[in-house]
Protein backbone atom coordinates (compact mmCIF):
# COMPACT_ATOMS: atom_id res chain seq x y z
CA UNK A 1 0.00 0.00 0.00
CA UNK A 2 1.32 3.46 -0.90
CA UNK A 3 2.22 5.91 1.84
CA UNK A 4 -0.55 8.35 0.75
CA UNK A 5 -3.20 5.61 0.78
CA UNK A 6 -2.09 4.47 4.22
CA UNK A 7 -2.23 8.01 5.59
CA UNK A 8 -5.71 8.52 4.15
CA UNK A 9 -6.98 5.35 5.81
CA UNK A 10 -5.38 6.34 9.11
CA UNK A 11 -7.06 9.74 8.93
CA UNK A 12 -10.43 8.15 8.23
CA UNK A 13 -10.00 5.68 11.04
CA UNK A 14 -9.01 8.35 13.56
CA UNK A 15 -11.95 10.60 12.76
CA UNK A 16 -14.33 7.70 12.36
CA UNK A 17 -13.89 6.61 15.98
CA UNK A 18 -16.21 9.47 16.93
CA UNK A 19 -18.59 8.89 14.02
CA UNK A 20 -22.10 7.53 13.87
CA UNK A 21 -22.96 3.94 14.57
CA UNK A 22 -24.19 2.35 11.35
CA UNK A 23 -27.88 3.01 12.06
CA UNK A 24 -27.19 6.74 12.54
CA UNK A 25 -24.94 7.39 9.57
CA UNK A 26 -25.44 11.00 8.55
CA UNK A 27 -26.39 12.01 5.03
CA UNK A 28 -24.07 14.65 3.69
CA UNK A 29 -25.47 18.10 2.83
CA UNK A 30 -22.66 18.96 0.42
CA UNK A 31 -24.86 18.70 -2.70
CA UNK A 32 -27.22 21.39 -1.38
CA UNK A 33 -26.82 25.08 -2.29
CA UNK A 34 -25.07 27.18 0.37
CA UNK A 35 -27.16 27.79 3.52
CA UNK A 36 -25.59 30.65 5.41
CA UNK A 37 -26.98 31.12 8.92
CA UNK A 38 -26.03 34.00 11.21
CA UNK A 39 -26.25 32.76 14.79
CA UNK A 40 -26.08 35.04 17.80
CA UNK A 41 -25.33 33.98 21.37
CA UNK A 42 -25.11 35.65 24.77
CA UNK A 43 -23.06 35.34 27.95
CA UNK A 44 -24.60 36.89 31.03
CA UNK A 45 -24.60 36.03 34.74
CA UNK A 46 -28.03 35.78 36.32
CA UNK A 47 -26.92 35.19 39.93
CA UNK A 48 -28.24 38.64 40.75
CA UNK A 49 -31.30 39.99 42.56
CA UNK A 50 -34.28 39.53 40.27
CA UNK A 51 -35.30 42.91 38.82
CA UNK A 52 -38.87 41.86 38.04
CA UNK A 53 -40.27 40.40 34.85
CA UNK A 54 -40.65 43.65 32.92
CA UNK A 55 -37.08 44.77 33.60
CA UNK A 56 -35.70 41.32 32.78
CA UNK A 57 -37.60 41.18 29.48
CA UNK A 58 -36.28 44.62 28.62
CA UNK A 59 -32.73 43.41 29.34
CA UNK A 60 -33.08 40.26 27.24
CA UNK A 61 -34.75 41.89 24.26
CA UNK A 62 -31.94 44.45 24.43
CA UNK A 63 -29.47 41.59 23.91
CA UNK A 64 -31.38 40.53 20.80
CA UNK A 65 -31.15 44.12 19.52
CA UNK A 66 -27.38 44.06 20.04
CA UNK A 67 -27.02 40.76 18.21
CA UNK A 68 -29.08 42.03 15.27
CA UNK A 69 -26.97 45.18 15.08
CA UNK A 70 -23.73 43.17 15.20
CA UNK A 71 -24.97 40.88 12.42
CA UNK A 72 -25.56 43.81 10.10
CA UNK A 73 -22.25 45.43 10.97
CA UNK A 74 -20.26 42.21 10.49
CA UNK A 75 -22.10 40.50 7.63
CA UNK A 76 -24.29 43.18 6.05
CA UNK A 77 -27.54 41.34 6.68
CA UNK A 78 -29.93 40.40 9.44
CA UNK A 79 -29.66 37.92 12.27
CA UNK A 80 -31.14 34.44 11.69
CA UNK A 81 -31.09 32.94 15.18
CA UNK A 82 -30.55 34.37 18.67
CA UNK A 83 -29.91 32.06 21.64
CA UNK A 84 -30.27 33.24 25.24
CA UNK A 85 -28.80 31.43 28.30
CA UNK A 86 -30.60 28.86 30.45
CA UNK A 87 -33.48 30.27 32.57
CA UNK A 88 -32.67 33.76 31.29
CA UNK A 89 -36.20 35.06 31.87
CA UNK A 90 -36.63 33.93 35.47
CA UNK A 91 -33.07 33.35 36.64
CA UNK A 92 -32.25 30.50 39.00
CA UNK A 93 -35.23 29.55 41.18
CA UNK A 94 -34.86 27.61 44.46
CA UNK A 95 -38.64 27.06 44.34
CA UNK A 96 -39.54 27.09 40.64
CA UNK A 97 -43.32 26.90 41.16
CA UNK A 98 -43.19 30.24 42.97
CA UNK A 99 -41.23 32.09 40.31
CA UNK A 100 -42.05 30.38 37.02
CA UNK A 101 -43.91 32.41 34.40
CA UNK A 102 -46.57 31.39 31.88
CA UNK A 103 -45.93 31.57 28.16
CA UNK A 104 -49.01 33.68 27.47
CA UNK A 105 -48.71 37.27 28.58
CA UNK A 106 -45.68 39.59 28.83
CA UNK A 107 -43.12 36.91 27.92
CA UNK A 108 -44.80 35.90 24.67
CA UNK A 109 -45.71 39.48 23.80
CA UNK A 110 -42.14 40.74 24.24
CA UNK A 111 -40.38 38.08 22.21
CA UNK A 112 -43.04 37.78 19.51
CA UNK A 113 -42.63 41.50 18.94
CA UNK A 114 -38.83 41.29 18.93
CA UNK A 115 -38.76 38.28 16.56
CA UNK A 116 -40.99 40.16 14.09
CA UNK A 117 -38.91 43.32 14.43
CA UNK A 118 -35.68 41.59 13.44
CA UNK A 119 -37.11 38.78 11.32
CA UNK A 120 -35.17 36.29 13.43
CA UNK A 121 -35.74 33.07 15.34
CA UNK A 122 -35.16 33.43 19.09
CA UNK A 123 -34.49 30.69 21.66
CA UNK A 124 -35.89 31.90 25.00
CA UNK A 125 -35.13 29.76 28.09
CA UNK A 126 -37.18 30.09 31.27
CA UNK A 127 -38.84 28.22 34.09
CA UNK A 128 -42.32 28.06 32.58
CA UNK A 129 -45.58 27.59 34.43
CA UNK A 130 -47.54 24.96 32.54
CA UNK A 131 -51.12 25.58 31.43
CA UNK A 132 -52.50 23.38 34.24
CA UNK A 133 -51.14 25.89 36.76
CA UNK A 134 -49.86 23.02 38.88
CA UNK A 135 -46.50 22.17 37.31
CA UNK A 136 -43.55 23.92 35.77
CA UNK A 137 -40.78 22.99 33.35
CA UNK A 138 -37.28 24.20 32.54
CA UNK A 139 -37.84 25.10 28.89
CA UNK A 140 -36.47 26.77 25.81
CA UNK A 141 -39.20 28.41 23.72
CA UNK A 142 -38.47 28.84 20.02
CA UNK A 143 -40.05 31.93 18.46
CA UNK A 144 -40.21 32.15 14.66
CA UNK A 145 -39.41 35.06 12.39
CA UNK A 146 -43.06 36.16 12.33
CA UNK A 147 -43.37 36.04 16.11
CA UNK A 148 -45.10 32.67 16.24
CA UNK A 149 -44.21 29.99 18.79
CA UNK A 150 -42.54 27.32 16.67
CA UNK A 151 -42.21 24.91 19.59
CA UNK A 152 -41.01 24.31 23.13
CA UNK A 153 -38.24 22.04 24.36
CA UNK A 154 -38.65 20.86 27.95
CA UNK A 155 -35.38 19.91 29.62
CA UNK A 156 -35.07 16.14 29.90
CA UNK A 157 -32.24 15.71 32.37
CA UNK A 158 -32.90 18.00 35.30
CA UNK A 159 -30.09 18.77 37.71
CA UNK A 160 -30.13 16.85 41.00
CA UNK A 161 -28.33 18.45 43.94
CA UNK A 162 -25.85 16.16 45.66
CA UNK A 163 -27.42 14.25 48.52
CA UNK A 164 -31.02 15.02 47.48
CA UNK A 165 -33.71 13.43 45.33
CA UNK A 166 -35.06 16.77 44.10
CA UNK A 167 -35.27 17.42 40.37
CA UNK A 168 -34.42 21.14 40.28
CA UNK A 169 -36.72 21.91 43.20
CA UNK A 170 -39.77 20.12 41.83
CA UNK A 171 -39.56 20.79 38.10
CA UNK A 172 -41.28 18.32 35.76
CA UNK A 173 -38.87 16.71 33.27
CA UNK A 174 -39.56 16.68 29.54
CA UNK A 175 -40.45 13.55 27.60
CA UNK A 176 -39.05 14.21 24.13
CA UNK A 177 -36.18 15.73 22.17
CA UNK A 178 -37.96 17.42 19.25
CA UNK A 179 -36.34 18.80 16.14
CA UNK A 180 -37.80 22.06 14.84
CA UNK A 181 -37.96 22.76 11.12
CA UNK A 182 -36.71 26.30 10.51
CA UNK A 183 -36.42 27.94 7.11
CA UNK A 184 -32.62 27.53 7.24
CA UNK A 185 -32.59 23.88 8.40
CA UNK A 186 -33.35 21.58 11.32
CA UNK A 187 -32.76 22.93 14.82
CA UNK A 188 -32.49 20.92 18.05
CA UNK A 189 -32.22 22.18 21.63
CA UNK A 190 -30.64 20.75 24.76
CA UNK A 191 -30.30 22.52 28.13
CA UNK A 192 -27.39 22.51 30.59
CA UNK A 193 -27.25 19.10 32.40
CA UNK A 194 -28.52 17.37 29.24
CA UNK A 195 -24.88 17.60 28.13
CA UNK A 196 -23.94 14.70 30.41
CA UNK A 197 -26.50 12.29 28.94
CA UNK A 198 -26.39 10.66 25.50
CA UNK A 199 -30.09 10.25 24.80
CA UNK A 200 -31.12 13.74 23.74
CA UNK A 201 -28.06 14.38 21.60
CA UNK A 202 -28.33 11.06 19.79
CA UNK A 203 -32.10 11.46 19.34
CA UNK A 204 -31.55 14.85 17.72
CA UNK A 205 -28.99 13.30 15.38
CA UNK A 206 -31.38 10.49 14.51
CA UNK A 207 -34.05 13.08 13.65
CA UNK A 208 -31.66 14.99 11.40
CA UNK A 209 -30.75 18.05 13.48
CA UNK A 210 -28.16 20.21 11.76
CA UNK A 211 -27.69 22.79 14.51
CA UNK A 212 -28.23 22.38 18.26
CA UNK A 213 -28.72 25.31 20.64
CA UNK A 214 -27.38 24.62 24.14
CA UNK A 215 -28.55 27.24 26.69
CA UNK A 216 -26.69 26.51 29.90
CA UNK A 217 -25.36 27.73 33.21
CA UNK A 218 -22.26 25.60 32.70
CA UNK A 219 -19.44 26.89 30.46
CA UNK A 220 -18.16 23.43 29.46
CA UNK A 221 -16.36 23.05 26.14
CA UNK A 222 -15.03 19.45 26.05
CA UNK A 223 -18.43 17.78 26.15
CA UNK A 224 -20.20 20.01 23.58
CA UNK A 225 -17.18 19.67 21.30
CA UNK A 226 -17.51 15.89 21.58
CA UNK A 227 -21.27 16.06 20.90
CA UNK A 228 -20.69 18.17 17.78
CA UNK A 229 -17.99 15.83 16.46
CA UNK A 230 -19.79 12.59 17.26
CA UNK A 231 -23.18 13.65 15.91
CA UNK A 232 -21.97 15.79 13.00
CA UNK A 233 -23.87 18.98 13.73
CA UNK A 234 -23.10 22.49 14.91
CA UNK A 235 -23.57 23.25 18.60
CA UNK A 236 -23.94 26.81 19.93
CA UNK A 237 -23.74 27.42 23.67
CA UNK A 238 -25.24 30.39 25.49
CA UNK A 239 -23.81 30.59 28.99
CA UNK A 240 -23.91 32.38 32.32
CA UNK A 241 -20.13 32.72 32.60
CA UNK A 242 -16.62 32.08 31.25
CA UNK A 243 -17.47 31.64 27.58
CA UNK A 244 -20.17 31.16 24.97
CA UNK A 245 -19.04 29.21 21.93
CA UNK A 246 -19.81 27.97 18.44
CA UNK A 247 -18.69 24.36 17.86
CA UNK A 248 -18.52 23.00 14.33
CA UNK A 249 -18.97 19.33 13.28
CA UNK A 250 -15.20 18.85 13.41
CA UNK A 251 -15.42 19.30 17.18
CA UNK A 252 -13.50 22.57 17.00
CA UNK A 253 -14.54 25.91 18.51
CA UNK A 254 -14.78 28.40 15.65
CA UNK A 255 -15.97 31.42 17.63
CA UNK A 256 -16.05 32.23 21.33
CA UNK A 257 -16.57 35.15 23.68
CA UNK A 258 -15.00 35.58 27.08
CA UNK A 259 -15.80 38.05 29.83
CA UNK A 260 -16.30 41.01 29.83
CA UNK A 261 -17.80 40.49 26.34
CA UNK A 262 -21.46 39.53 26.33
CA UNK A 263 -22.57 38.95 22.72
CA UNK A 264 -21.28 37.11 19.67
CA UNK A 265 -22.52 36.61 16.12
CA UNK A 266 -21.05 34.07 13.71
CA UNK A 267 -22.03 32.95 10.23
CA UNK A 268 -22.03 29.21 9.58
CA UNK A 269 -23.02 27.19 6.51
CA UNK A 270 -25.23 24.13 6.98
CA UNK A 271 -24.28 22.80 3.51
CA UNK A 272 -20.77 21.52 4.03
CA UNK A 273 -18.39 18.62 3.51
CA UNK A 274 -15.92 17.04 5.90
CA UNK A 275 -12.76 15.92 4.16
CA UNK A 276 -10.02 13.79 5.71
CA UNK A 277 -6.38 14.11 4.75
CA UNK A 278 -5.44 13.21 1.21
CA UNK A 279 -2.51 14.06 -0.98
CA UNK A 280 -4.91 15.54 -3.57
CA UNK A 281 -6.44 17.94 -1.07
CA UNK A 282 -3.16 19.59 0.01
CA UNK A 283 -4.76 20.77 3.27
CA UNK A 284 -7.38 22.63 1.23
CA UNK A 285 -4.97 24.46 -1.05
CA UNK A 286 -6.01 22.43 -4.10
CA UNK A 287 -9.63 23.57 -3.83
CA UNK A 288 -8.57 27.14 -3.10
CA UNK A 289 -6.27 27.20 -6.14
CA UNK A 290 -9.12 26.08 -8.40
CA UNK A 291 -12.06 28.01 -6.91
CA UNK A 292 -10.53 30.97 -5.08
CA UNK A 293 -12.93 32.73 -2.73
CA UNK A 294 -15.85 30.66 -4.08
CA UNK A 295 -14.83 27.99 -1.59
CA UNK A 296 -14.51 28.50 2.14
CA UNK A 297 -12.84 26.12 4.56
CA UNK A 298 -10.99 25.48 7.77
CA UNK A 299 -8.45 22.68 7.70
CA UNK A 300 -6.85 21.28 10.86
CA UNK A 301 -3.51 19.63 10.22
CA UNK A 302 -3.43 18.32 13.80
CA UNK A 303 -6.72 16.49 13.20
CA UNK A 304 -6.22 15.42 9.55
CA UNK A 305 -9.64 16.91 8.90
CA UNK A 306 -11.23 19.95 7.30
CA UNK A 307 -14.69 21.43 6.83
CA UNK A 308 -15.49 22.96 3.42
CA UNK A 309 -18.41 25.00 2.07
CA UNK A 310 -19.35 26.94 -1.05
CA UNK A 311 -19.67 30.71 -1.27
CA UNK A 312 -21.22 30.51 -4.74
CA UNK A 313 -24.98 29.73 -4.87
CA UNK A 314 -24.49 28.24 -8.34
CA UNK A 315 -21.85 25.69 -7.31
CA UNK A 316 -22.49 23.29 -4.39
CA UNK A 317 -19.38 22.29 -2.50
CA UNK A 318 -19.96 18.69 -3.67
CA UNK A 319 -19.32 19.80 -7.26
CA UNK A 320 -16.04 21.37 -6.20
CA UNK A 321 -14.99 18.24 -4.36
CA UNK A 322 -15.91 15.94 -7.24
CA UNK A 323 -13.91 18.04 -9.68
CA UNK A 324 -10.74 17.06 -7.83
CA UNK A 325 -11.72 13.43 -7.31
CA UNK A 326 -11.97 13.86 -3.54
CA UNK A 327 -14.09 11.71 -1.21
CA UNK A 328 -16.10 12.95 1.77
CA UNK A 329 -15.76 11.45 5.20
CA UNK A 330 -19.49 10.64 5.39
CA UNK A 331 -19.30 8.78 2.06
CA UNK A 332 -16.13 6.83 2.72
CA UNK A 333 -16.81 5.63 6.26
CA UNK A 334 -19.96 3.59 5.42
CA UNK A 335 -18.10 1.90 2.57
CA UNK A 336 -15.24 0.98 4.88
CA UNK A 337 -17.64 -0.33 7.53
CA UNK A 338 -19.18 -2.68 4.96
CA UNK A 339 -15.74 -4.07 4.24
CA UNK A 340 -15.16 -4.54 7.97
CA UNK A 341 -18.49 -6.36 8.40
CA UNK A 342 -17.69 -8.64 5.48
CA UNK A 343 -14.34 -9.43 7.10
CA UNK A 344 -16.02 -10.12 10.45
CA UNK A 345 -14.48 -7.20 12.34
CA UNK A 346 -16.28 -6.91 15.75
CA UNK A 347 -18.49 -3.85 16.22
CA UNK A 348 -18.64 -2.96 12.54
Amino acid sequence: MSRSALLTLCALAAVGQAGFPAELERKTTSADPPRKVIVGTVMQRFWVPYPGLDRRLEELTGFVDRLARQAREKYGRGLDLAILPEAAVTGELPEPMKGSVPLAGPLQDAFSRKAREHGAYIVVPTFMLESDGKSCSNVAILFGRKGEVVGIYRKLHLAVASGTDSLEGGVTPGKDAPVFQCDFGKLGIQICFDIVHDYGWEELARKGAELVAWPTQSPQTARPAFRALKNRYYVVSSTWRNNASVFEPTGRIVAQIKEPEQTLVEEIDLSYALLPWSSKLQHGKALQDRYGDKVGFRYYTDEDLGIFWSNDPRIPVRTMIDSLGLTELETELPRIRKLYRKAGVPGS
